[in-house]
């Protein structure tokens, strides 16, 4: 019998805010019940209200199509120290498919560097079925311009949004203003989220063939250089940037921004006690145990392709940690022949300068085109601040560090350079701010 989906997600949605994570798994596809468990949601909803607050209330569903014949219903949530949007796949029959938290979309305002005549431009990454949409920013003038690829962690929207803030935009308007054309663009796990359900799936699969046809589709462009188009990645896509480059040998270098190195079942443990202290309690210690146990399923010696995603960290298939197991972000950018940059905030505590840089300093002390570049002030995010950091520091409105943008664009720049005797080009560095 045939269900509003949209009253379908707003059911779901009640029994997401009253916590009744087993009566909401009983409304899911077959499909998604294997890859996520209620355990699962529970973890993801409590981590999630740490950063931005009790629920205060919810908006209406909107609907929009979806893919498969489904629906994507988005239902805006405010909270005390911010918003957030939850997405649901529904069927006709009221079956979910699909379950996203997704960050609030608020006013962004050009930061104060972005300056100049750039001009953005709407544009299609990979192939049907699964192309996704993005934003070309062509800075002006006529070129050729050098040009850089963003890859985005997570299944996040091409600016990377996160609370009123739009990272990837800043980046996007403050490289044009230098001269820089950028193409970013929202993730296939965003847009297409039942991949991340395909037997099999891996990060090559998240990345390589989105980020292959931005970087094609700049070397094809007109008012780009094709000789001098990069890739720069944030988080997650900062670790699977040098696998990128190592598939596409026409890239011209890799910039790694708050890339992790530690293993990632290690890393969420690690946010997850970082957070409990912040904010001790009952529901603090229930996410740290509930993470730790599905953190030592993903590492157990045991995991097999067929093992179920439901005890997996994140939902993720068993295919995508084994993959990750087998990856290296350290020596697959140590065994590039080309200029690399990394940036890392000292006030980071998803990817720190304590535990994840110094194992990218080891690994990439006898490259000889690395540059790296600290920041004592900046967060995961990019953004300045003071203190240690916290999940609500992202709900307010801010923009990327200008010293990310100058890291940046002094790096692509044709020349290197020096300030205050370390290299800021092409050539071995480090420096700190």
């Amino acid at each position: 019998m045939a269900t509003d989906p949209v009253a379908a997600a707003e059911s779901a949605m009640a029994l997401l805010r009253a916590q009744r994570f087993d009566e909401l798994e009983a409304m899911f596809a077959p499909r998604l019940r294997a890859a996520v468990s209620a355990q699962t949601v529970a973890v993801a909803w409590t981590t999630e209200l740490a950063r931005v607050g009790a629920v205060g209330e919810t908006g209406a569903g909107l609907g929009e199509p979806g893919p498969e014949g489904l629906v994507r219903v988005r239902i805006p949530v405010i909270c005390a120290r911010g918003g957030l949007t939850v997405v649901f796949a529904v069927d006709a029959a009221g079956a979910l498919h699909g379950f996203r938290l997704a960050a609030a979309g608020g006013d962004w305002t050009p930061p104060p560097y972005a300056r100049g005549r750039h001009t953005e431009h709407e544009v299609t990454v990979g192939e049907a079925p699964r192309a996704v949409p993005g934003t070309l920013t062509l800075p002006g003038g006529r070129g050729p311009h050098p040009a850089v690829v963003l890859l985005a962690s997570g299944p996040t929207d091409r600016d990377a949004t996160t609370g009123p803030n739009k990272p990837f935009k800043d980046l996007a308007h403050g490289l044009a203003t230098r001269g820089i054309a950028v193409l970013r663009f929202d993730k296939l796990t965003l847009v297409h989220g039942e991949a991340a359900a395909d037997s099999g799936f891996t990060m090559a699969e998240e990345y390589l063939p989105h980020a292959i046809s931005a970087v094609r589709q700049l070397q094809r462009h007109p008012r780009v250089d094709p000789a001098r188009v990069f890739v720069a990645g944030h988080s997650g896509g900062g670790k699977a940037a040098p696998r990128v480059a190592a598939a596409e040998p026409s890239i011209a270098g890799v910039a790694i921004l708050s890339g992790d190195t530690i293993p990632l079942p290690r890393a969420v443990i690690r946010v997850a006690r970082y957070l409990a202290d912040l904010d001790p309690g009952e529901n603090a210690t229930a996410t740290v145990e509930s993470l730790s146990a599905q953190a030592a399923a993903t590492e157990s010696p045991d995991l097999a392709p067929d093992t179920p995603a439901t005890g997996l960290l994140f939902g993720w298939p068993a295919s995508y940690w084994l993959d990750l197991r087998g990856y290296d972000q350290v020596a697959t950018a140590a065994a590039l022949d080309r200029p690399i940059l990394i940036v890392q905030g000292g006030r980071d505590y998803q990817v720190t300068a304590a535990e994840d840089l110094p194992r990218w300093q080891a690994g990439l002390e006898h490259h000889p085109h690395t540059t790296f570049r600290l920041h004592a002030s900046i967060d995961h995010m990019l953004f300045p601040g003071t203190g240690p950091s916290t999940p609500a520091d992202y709900q307010r409105p801010q923009h990327v560090d200008e010293s990310v943008i100058t890291d940046i664009a002094d790096w692509i720049g044709p020349t290197p350079r020096t300030r205050g005797g370390k290299w800021s080009g092409w050539g071995k560095g480090f420096g700190s701010r």
